[in-house]
């Protein structure tokens, strides 16, 4: 399974701040502490041991022990969360939706770049371990975002009435979607083996949030993956003077505001991830996930009768932490104050909302992580590879819009020169001549060498266009293959990793399919990885 890779520059599919970051461009510096390298994790988990406490390991392994009553761990995941009691075991963290059947490929890439790191890092300092840590977002309200997966180009839709978080989304009604998708798996001993996989996942457990534990337990249980889910009370009584903060300080505001400030002065180009809010914090409870707001000296929940004053609110925190619940740019902080965590795994976009972070985490006083992007990978089988062999494309080609690789393609097989671009050049050189002549006599006549050269150039560029649509006749054939395999590898023009489920993969692979994925990923290796299966 040779690998080879590709800069995220040269993809076109990734933002210019995330490649810039990975570039270790030297302007973004003042928005991270420490830049992946195997050799900054050691003063970062010096300065995670100083800071997180005994206590909080306490409380942490007790909550996780608590967590997985409902499904039976392996010897090594139980391990890895008992010996979160010792100073010196720290997390590497990954997160995800609660995607069905985890979504598209990307959800397998971060879990295994987030083991894979940890591997590298016990090798590194052998004194200390290292645990993969797995954060289920199960406070997250957005149904639409995680009730369907792709499957060999067919969509697949859990159709529901929701409210609230989806963690505590009950599994009852999925008994239909389930025998589905499971009809058009065939009944090889891998389709057999995947149906399995999902029915005890999804029907076998009561909610999401406990068949999304089982369902990546079963995949990567085996390497000591730590599943956590952060919904939970006693976790979110650690989060209690955070929580606090954000109600009477609204520091993640002020802070997140002048570092987008500084991102723009940075750079222009760069794209805010995410905009604060006066308050970012949801009100949690039963069916109800909704925003708090602010307004004069009163907080309520929208959408409803609750309300509180300062006094009020605050009691409310202290009693029932478990009913706030962190926002998207709020949820970092939270992770890291409960986690003994060295790194954040997570795709560009994630990562853009993170380097927007630092400042926030410096004002609550709390370690701001290393940031490593998750690795990134286009599958590629054998027989494809002979096709793009037969086409003579090239595996890095493929990443250019359709239109652009066909374009470029035609013209390097084709015998007649199609680039009109020496014409142009020489048409070019020969007005200068005349705009020099137009200096010399009726400055007027400039404006019509002008007019005069635009036509001509534009005349070449009708003729290239013209000629192009020619070949493209003659070599239909040539064109329709290679949409076909762009099509195949490009799902609707996307990144593979981006829409395709990973169930195809295994379906043909099975759990073999995982092993090497595994065996070939190196998370610090920040390229695109082209995958040969």
């Amino acid at each position: 399974m040779p690998t080879d890779c590709i800069s995220f520059r040269d993809t076109a599919f990734v933002s210019k701040l995330i490649c810039d970051y990975v570039e270790n461009r030297p302007e973004l510096q003042s928005l991270y502490k420490r830049f992946p390298t195997l050799e900054n994790f050691k003063a970062q988990l010096e300065a995670k041991k100083s800071e997180f406490n005994s206590e909080k390991r306490s409380v942490l392994v007790t909550a996780l022990s608590k967590q997985y009553t409902r499904i039976k761990p392996s010897e090594l995941t139980t391990q890895a969360i008992q010996s979160l009691t010792n100073e010196n075991t720290f997390t590497i963290t990954t997160g995800h939706q609660l995607n069905l059947l985890g979504g598209p490929l990307y959800f397998l890439y971060k879990i295994i770049s987030t083991i894979n790191l940890a591997k590298e890092l016990k090798n590194k300092y052998p004194k200390n371990k290292f645990v993969p840590v797995f954060w289920m977002a199960t406070e997250d309200h957005d149904f639409e975002e995680i009730n369907h997966f792709n499957f060999q180009n067919k969509r697949f839709q859990w159709t529901q009435k929701t409210s609230g978080a989806v963690g505590a989304l009950s599994t009852s009604e999925l008994s239909e979607f389930i025998e589905v998708f499971s009809s058009v798996l065939g009944n090889s001993s891998q389709a057999l083996a995947l149906k399995a996989l999902v029915k005890k996942a999804y029907l076998g457990h009561s909610n999401l949030a406990s068949a999304t534990r089982y369902f990546v337990h079963a995949l990567f249980g085996s390497e000591g993956l730590v599943i956590i889910d952060g919904n939970d009370a006693a976790l979110k009584q650690l989060f209690i003077p955070q929580i606090t903060s954000e109600l009477t300080n609204q520091q993640v505001f002020t802070t997140v505001s002048k570092t987008n400030q500084q991102l723009t002065k940075i750079d222009a180009a760069y794209k805010i991830q995410v905009n604060p809010r006066e308050l970012n914090l949801f009100y949690l409870k039963d069916n109800l996930r909704e925003r708090i707001v602010k307004k004069e000296g009163l907080y309520s929940v929208l959408n409803t009768n609750i309300e509180w004053n300062l006094a009020g609110v605050l009691e409310e925190v202290n009693s029932h932490p478990e009913r706030f619940s962190p926002n998207v740019i709020m949820r970092p902080l939270y992770q890291e104050t409960i986690l003994p965590n060295l790194c954040y795994i997570g795709g560009g976009g994630e990562l853009a909302y993170w380097l927007q972070l630092k400042s926030y985490f410096e004002s609550e006083h709390i370690q701001f992580p290393i940031l490593l992007h998750r690795n990134s990978v286009l599958l590629i089988s054998e027989k494809q590879h002979q096709k793009l062999d037969k086409l003579k494309v090239s595996v890095s080609d493929l990443f250019q819009d359709k239109q652009a690789l066909i374009q470029s393609q035609i013209k390097k097989i084709v015998t007649l020169p199609i680039d009109f671009s020496s014409q142009k050049e020489h048409l070019k050189q020969q007005f200068k001549h005349l705009y020099t002549l137009a200096d010399q006599t009726d400055k007027s006549f400039k404006g019509a060498v002008s007019a005069q050269e635009k036509k001509q150039i534009k005349g070449l560029e009708a003729l290239e266009k013209r000629l192009l649509k020619a070949e493209k006749k003659v070599h239909k054939d040539y064109i329709e293959r290679l949409e076909a395999i762009h099509l195949e590898l490009f799902p609707n023009g996307g990144l593979q990793e981006r829409i395709t489920n990973f169930s195809e993969f295994y379906l043909e692979h099975g759990g073999a399919f995982i092993e090497h994925l595994k065996s070939e990923l190196v998370p610090l290796n920040q390229k695109f990885h082209v995958l040969t299966l």
